[in-house]
């Protein structure tokens, strides 16, 4: 398995999870956005799957592609900390800025 911190590390990358993030798609739907072919984009999206980031559902000859939310938790985990501490401070600012009011 790859590493999703590497994965997402190519710019592209990062938005094809931004555009999956509202429902599956085909690879045909995703090549539209960018300016690579669709081997490039096959290749993206292999990279994005080995890391655990997307999952790949085949319906006959077509492969459908989604987010792999289970996949983003090492990420999320990590970013919650910063996003805890944000969030203490600005409720701390808030309940500041009430005391000063009263």
């Amino acid at each position: 398995m790859g590493s999703p911190w590497k994965a997402i590390a190519d710019p592209s990358r990062r938005q094809m999870l931004v555009m999956l993030k509202s429902g599956e798609q085909t690879p045909t739907q995703i090549v539209t956005h960018f300016d690579f072919t669709l081997p490039a984009l096959s290749t993206h999206l292999k990279v994005l799957k080995d890391a655990g980031l997307v999952k790949e559902r085949k319906e006959g000859q077509n492969r459908f592609y989604s987010l792999n939310r289970d996949g983003m938790s090492e990420m999320t985990e990590f970013f919650d900390l910063f996003w805890d501490d944000r969030l203490r401070s600005l409720k701390e600012y808030v309940e500041n800025k009430e005391k000063k009011r009263k």
